[in-house]
């Protein structure tokens, strides 16, 4: 190595390179914690997991894993790593691991540390052979059961709380899924479980379906994951969400369909439909995008601005945008690119240097915004300082006048289903009135998309509470008991 290279800033921290990418961000985004994806029936699985995990890395791009069994034999093996799924997984680890049954998993580390021990699927040795277990969400009362456990005699390996669900079947005295049905009933808060022994599948969603879960078919054969845009990557066809409270038992005799909880109330998170999703997914047979489009245009019907151009912030502002442009006549442009290239950027002694980490992610293109009144359409606002730096972008690019409309409500309260968020008192919504957000963040105006118009735009079943959604984190009401004062568990 040259003695230039050497002297170059070391542009990240840790072992790899997307080590902790979900922490630390200068754009403060709210970061979902995984996706999971899931095949029962169908020769060289592990390859139609390679191309699910891939669609799904925006769920997690820390590390990646896999794990297969071969129904003729019971052969079980696995193999997961650091990084995105592609930096993981080359054609020698996939034929390292054959079967027709896997599960795999994409993760952030935003609660649990950023090691490979806590990279999913976790796997198990157990009176019954192997266990492998993967999950997208948080178990709200993980810390409780692990020190119940540990107390009893339990050694945990990890610091993610899916760990508990395996040492609480491992204990039972039970049949294997008798035992998952009483560790799935002790357990409270958002998740969708994967769960595959050497001849047995289960899927789980909880008893409010808070985290995204859709079962495809392809030929004789299931596949199960967080979005529906993995089952058209694989070529499968969609058939159904998995229902709350539902678990699903799938081994040589086909598919079972059972319950280990009642549905009470469906409570979809609402940041599914608002940010975390991929717009060409469905959720609850809502397509995403059109969604979104549905939020800009309640947006204007709530907050008319007189501007000369529409832009959002890449990516997930880009269909309320064009909702937003539609419903006003005014133009809709691509005043902001993002640079979809840079992996993480990160924190950097001289604020000099962060700046320009910021410009590395997302740049205004001057000559659509120069002389213009822009009216920037964003999904939330967390902190406060992503909405600051690109508003002071826009500015900087020669804007005259910078407007920014939120689809969503104020974010005020912190979740504990699986999304990554400060404590409340870090949340700008939580302290501080829109007007002096407003004046934080340096905008000429700003509005947020009221409640009621939110539930409308996105739609759903008139009968259920919130149409079926989850929005604790903008009016507290959350549909499970939570402790805000109890140490936070180590999702995924």
């Amino acid at each position: 190595m040259s003695d230039e290279i050497k002297r170059l800033p070391k542009l990240w921290t840790g072992d790899h390179y997307n080590e902790g990418i979900g922490r630390d961000d200068i754009f403060d985004k709210l970061r979902e914690e995984c996706g999971v994806f899931g095949v029962f029936g169908v020769p060289d699985a592990c390859s139609l997991g390679y191309y699910g995990l891939h669609a799904l890395q925006h769920r997690g791009e820390e590390s990646a894993g896999l794990a297969a069994v071969e129904s003729a034999t019971g052969h079980f093996s696995y193999h997961r790593g650091m990084g995105l799924v592609k930096e993981v997984f080359d054609q020698s680890k996939l034929e390292g691991l054959p079967g027709d049954r896997v599960i795999g998993h994409v993760r952030y580390s935003t609660a649990g540390e950023s090691k490979l021990a806590n990279a999913q699927p976790l796997i198990f040795k157990y009176r019954d052979g192997d266990l492998a277990v993967a999950t997208n969400g948080n178990i709200v009362n993980a810390p409780s059961i692990r020190k119940e456990l540990e107390s009893q005699g339990s050694i945990f390996q990890t610091t993610s709380d899916t760990e508990v669900i395996a040492h609480l079947i491992a204990r039972s005295s039970k049949d294997f899924v008798s035992a998952a049905k009483d560790a799935l009933q002790r357990i409270i808060g958002g998740f969708a479980f994967l769960i595959m022994t050497n001849d047995k599948l289960l899927v789980a969603s909880d008893a409010h379906g808070l985290r995204p879960l859709v079962m495809g078919r392809l030929g004789d054969g299931y596949v199960f994951a967080s979005e529906t845009c993995a089952l058209e990557t694989v070529g499968a066809e969609y058939e159904r969400d998995v229902q709350p409270g539902e678990l699903l038992v799938l081994d040589r005799s086909g598919l079972r369909v059972d319950r280990f909880e009642r549905l009470e109330r469906r409570a979809t998170c609402a940041m599914e439909y608002i940010y975390f999703a991929r717009p060409d997914s469905d959720i609850n047979g809502i397509n995403l995008h059109s969604a979104r489009k549905r939020m800009g245009r309640q947006l204007a019907l709530e907050s008319f601005i007189d501007a000369d151009i529409v832009t959002g912030v890449p990516d997930s502002s880009i269909s309320a945008a064009i909702g937003y442009a539609e419903q006003t006549g005014i133009p809709y442009e691509l005043g902001l690119i993002k640079n979809k290239y840079t992996g993480r950027t990160f924190i950097q002694p001289s604020q000099e240097l962060r700046e320009k980490g910021v410009k590395m992610k997302l740049s205004a293109v001057r000559k659509v915004v120069e002389g213009k009144r822009v009216v920037m359409i964003d999904d939330s606002i967390v902190r406060g300082t992503t909405s600051l730096r690109i508003v002071n972008m826009l500015r900087e690019a020669g804007a005259t006048e910078v407007h920014v409309c939120i689809t969503s409500p104020p974010f005020k309260n912190p979740c504990y289903y699986g999304i990554d968020t400060p404590d409340r008192k870090e949340l700008i919504a939580s302290q501080k009135t829109v007007e002096e957000i407003r004046q934080a963040i340096n905008a000429d105006s700003l509005y947020f998309l009221s409640n009621e118009g939110f539930v409308e735009a996105v739609g759903g079943n008139d009968g259920e509470y919130n149409r079926g959604m989850c929005m604790a984190c903008f009016d507290n009401d959350y549909p499970t008991p939570v402790d805000p004062t109890s140490e936070k568990s180590c999702s995924c």
